[in-house]
């Protein structure tokens, strides 16, 4: 067991979980493999061909992607594993030198469950991969009688919307907005019960937006989440200090932003009701 106290998948429910790892560096997929191989049964893949030729043999739990192959490069093999029903329902991280915000938002956008950045920290990606294997319970939609929250989502890029919209249109009523400037007229004539800013944007930055709405009727409390590249100590104390609810970096972890959505949208339901009862009560 780690020092650090984690607790794998594996330790809690008595089976190993299979993870196949593709990547044409050898060093690369040593190194996995000594950092998971007491808490999974690893498998690795020097070449797509290889990696095809190990899932007609096995079902892994999950496949952990390189990028920059020689052969496929790691977005057309997730769009070639998403295109195939034996494949499509196994979750994807992608784990590449590749930290560009393009990269990021285009590895989401086809369907990784996460995007980890090299050189990797070995307790974080056994963190990010235990996640994906949390009971799913979170992600049936609500029935037609239960509280169905509305989300706004305000991001600069395309990409990026299409990710969370994908990440949380099965539980919840999404709305998105590409452009800061209209963010506040939107608001006046609608009431969503969470919203997602980007830190950078052309005009107002997230940000800028927070005080802004917090300033308006109804807005006091209502939980704002800052999603963005730029996780530096400071901006995160910065978000708090301006009114953010919480703060998260990308590249995300979809069960995270579900959780934290999740979590958020609750606190805020729970104290609307505490609230509406003291006004009865008075």
């Amino acid at each position: 067991m780690a020092k650090s106290g984690f607790v794998s998948a594996s330790s809690i429910t008595g089976m190993r979980k299979k993870i196949l790892y593709l990547d044409d560096v050898n060093f690369n997929l040593i190194a996995l493999k000594k950092a998971l191989e007491a808490h999974y049964e690893i498998y690795l893949a020097d070449s797509t061909n290889k990696m095809f030729k190990i899932l007609e043999k096995i079902t892994p739990d999950m496949i952990v992607l390189d990028v920059n192959m020689p052969d496929m490069d790691g977005y057309e093999v997730i769009k070639k594993l998403k295109s195939e029903t034996q494949y499509k329902e196994i979750p994807v991280i992608f784990m590449t030198c590749n930290s560009d915000k393009q990269s990021v938002v285009k590895g989401l956008s086809l369907g990784a469950a996460a995007y980890v950045v090299k050189p990797f920290n070995p307790i974080k990606l056994i963190e990010v991969i235990n996640n994906q294997f949390l009971p799913k319970q979170l992600s049936k939609k609500p029935a037609k009688n239960d509280f169905n929250p509305n989300v706004l989502v305000v991001d600069d890029m395309g990409t990026m919307l299409r990710t969370i919209h994908h990440a949380l249109h099965d539980k919840y009523n999404v709305f998105l907005l590409s452009k800061s400037d209209v963010v506040i007229d939107f608001l006046l004539s609608n009431k969503p019960d969470i919203i997602l800013l980007d830190y950078l944007m052309p005009g107002l930055s997230g940000f800028d937006l927070i005080p802004r709405i917090r300033a308006l009727a109804g807005y006091k409390d209502i939980p704002i989440i800052i999603i963005t590249t730029e996780g530096t100590i400071q901006n995160v104390s910065d978000a708090i200090a301006r009114g953010a609810s919480d703060f998260i970096v990308k590249p995300f972890d979809i069960k995270e932003l579900n959780f934290k959505v999740e979590k958020l949208i609750r606190l805020y339901k729970s104290k609307r009701e505490d609230d509406e009862n003291d006004f009865l009560l008075n």
